[in-house]
């Protein structure tokens, strides 16, 4: 499963997305539409399962980053070297925001709920913009 922006990706492959039945009728993506729809509408996710998500597709390095971030709470924020040190990887903060960018799950995995260490936005693969409105929906001052 990947989860993309509709700037990322030509509007044929989200047509593509939209109209597979399947998707809907798969537990797991059922789950991930729950939650996605969820989020998106402001309510609380505390009882709903998280999704399950398969990583093996990123090295091992970029799998404990998307660990740690997926553990950051709704409505708080960390930064790239808290990242870096919750992995025991101190020196690794430009590593950390390569493992961001290459996030194949945003909102599942929060990369819009790491900022740089002097409260600045840093990057997003959905765009500034997403990054901006995500941190707003969730309450986080920026």
């Amino acid at each position: 499963m990947r989860l993309w922006f509709p700037e990322q990706f030509p509007k044929e492959k989200l047509s593509q997305a939209e109209s597979n039945p399947e998707i809907a009728r798969q537990s797991q993506e059922q789950i991930t539409l729950q939650w996605l729809q969820a989020y998106l509408g402001g309510e609380s996710m505390g009882a709903l399962p998280l999704p399950c998500l398969d990583l093996r597709d990123g090295t091992v390095f970029q799998q404990n980053v998307w660990r740690a971030i997926r553990g950051i709470p709704f409505g708080e924020t960390q930064s790239y070297s808290q990242i870096a040190n919750s992995i025991e990887n101190t020196r690794a903060v430009r590593a950390v925001g390569g493992a961001c960018g290459a996030n194949p799950i945003p909102l599942i995995i929060p990369c819009h709920r790491v900022l740089a260490a002097n409260h600045e936005l840093g990057g997003f693969s959905g765009g500034i913009s997403w990054k901006k409105r995500l941190l707003k929906l969730e309450g986080i001052a920026f």
